[in-house]
């Protein structure tokens, strides 16, 4: 079964910064635009950033300057790099294809951002 596995998040400081990864058991990176994924406690989950197949990238204001996606040349992995952590982006961080895919969601990772 195809799969996306994430990993890289952790408890850090606010100001800190924390670079999480994203792999796939398959060829979902290759084959899709890609976004991060943000879910809050007690919020619904939403769009912190995406990449899409020729490189261009998009970020909403909330993290515009802070937060970079990027991937590797090869399209096997793909990263949010994230800079200047606030409290509020504490939360799961899921990636997953742009526009997302029911089945494509994982487990994600933690991040939790203390004041």
């Amino acid at each position: 079964q195809v799969q996306l596995v994430e990993s890289g998040g952790g408890l850090v400081q606010a100001g800190g910064s924390l670079t999480l990864s994203c792999g796939s058991t398959g060829d979902i990176l290759t084959m899709h635009n890609m976004g991060w994924y943000h879910q809050a406690p007690g919020k619904q989950r939403e769009l912190v950033a995406r990449i899409v197949h020729n490189g261009s990238t998009n970020y909403p204001d909330s993290v515009k300057g802070r937060f970079t996606i990027s991937r590797d040349d090869r399209r096997t992995r793909v990263y949010l790099q994230m800079n200047s952590l606030k409290p509020e982006d504490t939360g799961r961080y899921y990636c997953n294809a742009w526009p997302s895919i029911a089945k494509y969601w994982a487990q994600g990772t933690q991040v939790t951002v203390s004041s």
